[in-house]
């Protein structure tokens, strides 16, 4: 019976997807292997008898003639001149089209609109399916028409998809949008049928030729693997094609055809699996390519435990989650050979290096589960590139350089789950120093140099009672590190006017009083020289986060905004101050606790990610017998979360009793450091300048 060209359906499609047309391989009987001359160029890598992968080329391991540029190669049996293809008959519907009254102007209007996208629609037929260059990607280098469209029988829709990996451009368009159309009717295409059963004899297969295996032996793939495979070629009239036969306990249950082009094609209705899946039927140990020419490759590199997926890779990674097996149309072949699957302890994904390759290597990292993959990193051929697959390093490289490859595998990433290696680099210059502030920045008093030092991505609580100076203290130690190291803050203080809050720091910063008036005694006011360098300090040091309207601000509107600051201005320090003056609504099932645990979770890692030291102030809850000492960070209003999850926790407490010492005396009570590198617990004394806010060390002894 002559060979009739199936146009077969492939399986990475979605249902409304079509069949792609066959395409044909034309192979010489005599020793001959012709190519056009585009495929005559040099190659960056050249090796004798091999093919450059980097355009589409076919180099012989015979002497090459002169050709023609007829494209796709031709390698011919006979001086026969090349044929179209237009008398292979091609699929119809059987049904009769609607509404022919007006078939001819809604079929032009059809075809305006197609051209308008950018096909060409000269030689367009509804009912059959048509292979085009794709308007999107051309084509690729090889100028492949990759792209099947096929116009129902009214003249009314076409669709359309492109089955080039890196492109996937699919797409529909109507003639009329209310107009009757056959278009429903095109999901029956892709319906499941019952599965064909096939053999070499009714596919006309039969062994490979010597050209083939020549053609293989220049990609170094020996004819003993061929055999072992069953690779075999497919009779087309005077033509040749190379057949992969797909077997499962040895029975032949599909069929995937290639050409020298690599166009590919499958036999419609047959069971979806992996190629070569007798290979890991009892292995711990699987190896997934992406290409029949890939598993070959890895046979010669002494794998014999390789599987190639049946369909190739995807244009990206897809974003659907399918609550069936059986909904995941593209990955049936996966399913088909779960109990396979099931046994491997160890999954190497060597899928090519490219991006659909990676997207295919997450794909089956998903849904074979992430924490029993690897991922092979494919070597250099240059500064910039690498190879791109299994075949290229086998060819280049040879066969000892892929089973290192292997060998050499990787833990496939899992989110969020890292190695102590991945941060060796942060590890090595926080050893060295240098990240800068490992040490943290002192304070500027000589009291607290042992207790508190700041490091940048640490979070500080600060309480006290009222009235105890915490606010003008933080403000203190934020003058002393900017003299120090040169720090930019951003303050939202919430209780402090701006104009208020200037006069606070420019009288720290100075050292004189902003006013003549009664609380600057004696001491002169600072001049008007020395107010204008202080406004300009004030400016260059600190940002503003101030909500300006009626509403409070919420942790997260202040955190977007010094996120802004870190990276427009450099700032490295953030004060919140206080507590309460934010917006604190939360769900009516959810408990301050857990209100006030989420929040300062979310301004720990704010300031983690950003490395930037963070001072948050809570007042105390109303102590009813206070005894006039400090108190304690589990007295904090709302939740004992603001000591447990605080880096550092600090209290501010000045004497009020003169009979206990000097009025202007301030306790620094350290009462929490996470991190010993930078400090530990216990008291610090500070003397308060009321006329310039200024904070200096005072005798500790003579304190007590």
């Amino acid at each position: 019976m002559p060979f009739s060209p199936l146009l077969l359906r492939l399986r990475d499609s979605d249902p409304e997807m079509l069949l792609r047309q066959q395409h044909r391989v034309v192979i010489s009987s005599s020793p001959t292997i012709m190519a056009s001359k585009q495929l005559l160029k040099s190659t960056p890598l050249t090796l004798p008898l091999r093919l450059n992968l980097y355009s589409p080329v076919t180099i012989s391991a015979f002497p090459l003639k002169s050709t023609s540029r007829i494209l796709p190669v031709s390698l011919k049996t006979s001086a026969l001149p090349y044929t179209s293809h237009s008398n292979v008959p091609r699929p119809v519907y059987s049904e009769n089209p609607e509404d022919t009254s007006n078939f001819s102007a809604r079929f032009n209007v059809l075809k305006k609109k197609l051209e308008a996208i950018g096909f060409d629609t000269q030689m367009l037929k509804t009912g059959q399916y048509d292979n085009l260059l794709c308007p999107a990607c051309k084509g690729g280098y090889s100028m492949e028409k990759s792209l099947s469209l096929v116009i129902t029988l009214d003249g009314n829709c076409a669709v359309w998809t492109c089955h080039r990996g890196k492109c996937g451009w699919r797409g529909d368009t109507r003639a009329f949008a209310n107009g009757r159309s056959s278009y429903g009717r095109l999901n029956q295409i892709t319906k499941i049928k019952p599965k064909r059963e096939i053999t070499e004899k009714s596919l006309g297969l039969e062994p490979l030729c010597r050209e083939l295996i020549a053609y293989f032996g220049e990609r170094m793939i020996s004819e003993k693997t061929l055999a072992r495979n069953s690779v075999m070629q497919k009779t087309y009239g005077d033509e040749f094609i190379i057949a992969f036969t797909y077997r499962r306990n040895g029975v032949f249950v599909s069929c995937k055809y290639r050409d020298v082009n690599k166009n590919f094609w499958q036999e419609e209705d047959t069971e979806k699996i992996f190629y070569g899946v007798d290979d890991i039927k009892a292995a711990s140990d699987i190896i997934i390519v992406e290409g029949e020419i890939d598993k070959l490759s890895m046979e010669e590199a002494g794998f014999y435990n390789c599987v190639s997926v049946p369909n190739g890779a995807p244009a990206s990674v897809s974003t659907k989650v399918f609550k069936s097996d059986e909904e995941d149309t593209k990955y049936q072949y996966l399913w088909n050979c779960k109990e396979y699957l099931e046994k491997a302890s160890r999954i190497i994904l060597a899928t090519d290096g490219d991006s659909p390759g990676l997207a295919l290597a997450e794909e089956l990292a998903r849904r074979l589960g992430r924490e029993r993959c690897w991922r092979v990193k494919w070597p250099k051929k240059n500064e910039v590139d690498h190879f791109k697959d299994a075949n290229e390093v086998l060819m280049y490289l040879g066969p000892d350089a892929l089973k290192e490859v292997i060998e050499n595998a990787e833990l496939y990433p899992i989110q969020g789950l890292f190695n102590f290696s991945h941060y060796f680099d942060e590890i090595d210059a926080y050893y060295h120093q240098a990240l800068g502030f490992e040490l943290g920045v002192a304070t500027g008093w000589r009291g607290l140099n042992g207790l508190y030092n700041v490091v940048p991505g640490e979070l500080t609580i600060v309480t006290g009672v009222p009235n105890s100076g915490k606010s003008e203290w933080i403000d203190a130690l934020l003058c002393n590190i900017n003299r120090s190291v040169g720090w930019r803050f951003a303050l939202c203080s919430m209780e402090n006017k701006v104009r208020e809050h200037a006069r606070k720091l420019l009288e720290k910063h100075i050292k004189k009083p902003f006013f003549d008036a009664g609380y600057g005694e004696s001491i002169e006011r600072m001049s008007i020289e020395e107010f204008e360098l202080g406004k300009k300090w004030l400016s260059e040091t600190f940002y503003l986060i101030r909500c300006e309207n009626d509403s409070l601000p919420n942790i997260k509107w202040v955190l977007d905004l010094a996120k802004a600051a870190v990276l427009r201005h450099g700032v490295r320090g953030l004060v919140i101050d206080p507590y309460n003056e934010l917006d604190h609504q939360r769900p009516a099932n959810q408990t301050e606790t857990e209100y006030v645990s989420q929040m300062l979770t979310i301004i720990k890692r704010f300031a983690q990610h950003h490395s930037c030291h963070v001072w948050f102030v809570a007042h105390p809850r109303q102590l009813h017998h206070w005894d006039g000492g400090p108190p304690n960070m589990y007295d904090i209003s709302g939740s004992a979360h603001f000591i447990n999850k605080c880096d550092n926790g600090i209290v501010i407490h000045r004497n009020r009793n003169p009979d206990a010492g000097p009025v202007d005396q301030v306790q620094v009570c350290v009462r929490k450091v996470r991190n010993k590198v930078i400090g530990t617990t216990g008291d610090a004394f500070l003397s308060y300048d009321r006329i310039t806010g200024v904070y200096t060390d005072v005798d500790e002894t003579s304190g007590k």
